[in-house]
C-alpha cells in the first residue's frame, strides 16, 4: 500500500507543477520510469505476499482472533465468565 500512496504522491506533484517532478519529462526511455517505479513494486510485493502464503496467514490470525474474542464475549455474557478478571476465578 505504501508503494501505491508514494507512487500516487508522485503523480499528483506531477500535475501540481511542484519542482523536480514537474520538471521530469514523461518519455518513455526519459523519466517515465520514476513514475511507473513505485506500482511495479507494489506488484511484485502483492505477487510475492501471495504465492508465499503471507496473506493468507495474517487472515487465518485475524479469523482466530475474532473467533476467541466472539467466544469469550458470548461466555461472559452467558454468565460463565471468570468472577474477578485478576483471580480467574468463576462465578
Amino acid at each position: 500500500m505504501a508503494f501505491i500512496i508514494i507512487g500516487v504522491i508522485l503523480i499528483v506533484l506531477r500535475i501540481a507543477g511542484v519542482s523536480p517532478m514537474a520538471d521530469w519529462n514523461l518519455e518513455f526511455f526519459g523519466d517515465l520510469w520514476k513514475f511507473v517505479l513505485p506500482f511495479i513494486l507494489a506488484l511484485i510485493w502483492w505477487a510475492w505476499s501471495d504465492a508465499s502464503g503471507w496473506t493468507k496467514r495474517r487472515e487465518m490470525e485475524r479469523d482466530e482472533t475474532r473467533k476467541a474474542e466472539r467466544r469469550k464475549r458470548n461466555i461472559e455474557n452467558l454468565g460463565l465468565g471468570p468472577k474477578d478478571p485478576k483471580k480467574g476465578g468463576r462465578r
